[in-house]
């Protein structure tokens, strides 16, 4: 499939949440041809509007794609719909290209690849970071793992989605990297918050005190895009509070392989835990900031 071209090629998009609707519209916007499904066919109506074709479950998307990209939500969910009797490896074609920007188990992304290799199927393990807004945006940031000669097939589309588009190594090193990715992020978000709190009681502005901040040596993507949210009380997702917690989770099983301590990672994991009991596993995960008022 070297040199493939946008007009020749059939996307199947499977998973259609708050960020694969945007990384959908964005190759929709780009010229490919898609297909679709997602549980819920109602979040898919912006999508066929535009041209999107619906197909009634994964292995129709499998059997009418050239690549198939997954977008969803747990790593069983990922086994179920690659492995699954009516999965994507038992229904693509022969030379066809899968990959999957969910941020899922490394060990399961290995066992994927090599089971597709086995079929004649390449398989990219190619989790994102950027929220909402850096899929909306096409800005997100792409860590894959997998054979190279696949990464750079698929670069196009990569270049669509995403502005910092890293290949990583063999199967599975996307994975790793976005666990490196979520244990920064998680100990970031606690920084941030206990940040805006002293601020509060210390008797300032957390505006102004943002203003300050933010350009310094404390600047990360978090204060400068999820601290706004929190001060105006406003926690819709961008991502949500139990993915994240499914992220934290995965670190967790990964560290442990790789016979890690990470205190940092197991305090904030704690935090959002009972952010989750007291209701909030659907709020954005800048809602921590509520555990701290």
């Amino acid at each position: 499939m070297k040199g493939i071209s946008n007009q020749e090629i059939v996307v199947g998009f499977i998973g259609i949440g708050v960020m694969g609707k945007s990384m959908a519209l964005n190759l929709l916007a780009g010229g490919y041809n898609m297909i679709i499904y997602t549980r819920t066919k109602a979040k898919a109506e912006e999508l066929l509007s535009k041209g999107a074709i619906w197909q009634d479950s994964p292995a129709e998307v499998a059997t009418a794609a050239d690549i198939i990209i997954t977008m969803i939500g747990y790593p069983e969910d990922v086994e179920e719909v690659y492995l699954g009797k009516n999965g994507i490896l038992q229904n693509a074609k022969k030379g066809s290209i899968a990959i999957d920007m969910t941020t899922s188990s490394p060990q399961l992304a290995e066992q994927i690849f090599q089971e597709a290799r086995d079929l004649d199927i390449s398989v990219l393990d190619a989790p994102v970071s950027g929220g909402d807004i850096g899929a909306k945006e096409g800005t997100l940031s792409i860590m894959t793992g997998g054979d190279k000669e696949t990464f750079d097939c698929v670069r196009p589309l990569f270049d669509i989605m995403g502005k910092n588009i890293v290949y990583q190594g063999k199967a599975g090193s996307g994975q790793h990297c976005k666990m490196a990715n979520q244990i920064a992020v998680a100990s970031t978000m606690m920084g941030v918050c206990e940040a805006l709190r002293y601020a509060e009681k210390a008797g300032l502005s957390p505006e102004t005190v943002l203003e300050s901040i933010e350009a310094g040596a404390a600047g990360s993507w978090a204060l400068s895009n999820l601290a706004p949210r929190m001060i105006k009380n406003n926690f819709d997702p961008g991502f949500y509070v139990k993915h994240f917690i499914k992220d934290m989770n995965i670190a967790l099983e990964s560290s442990a392989d790789i016979k890690l301590k990470v205190p940092g990672l197991q305090l904030v994991k704690e935090l959002y835990d009972q952010l989750a009991a007291d209701g909030g596993e659907n709020y954005g995960t800048h809602a921590l900031y509520k555990q701290y008022k």
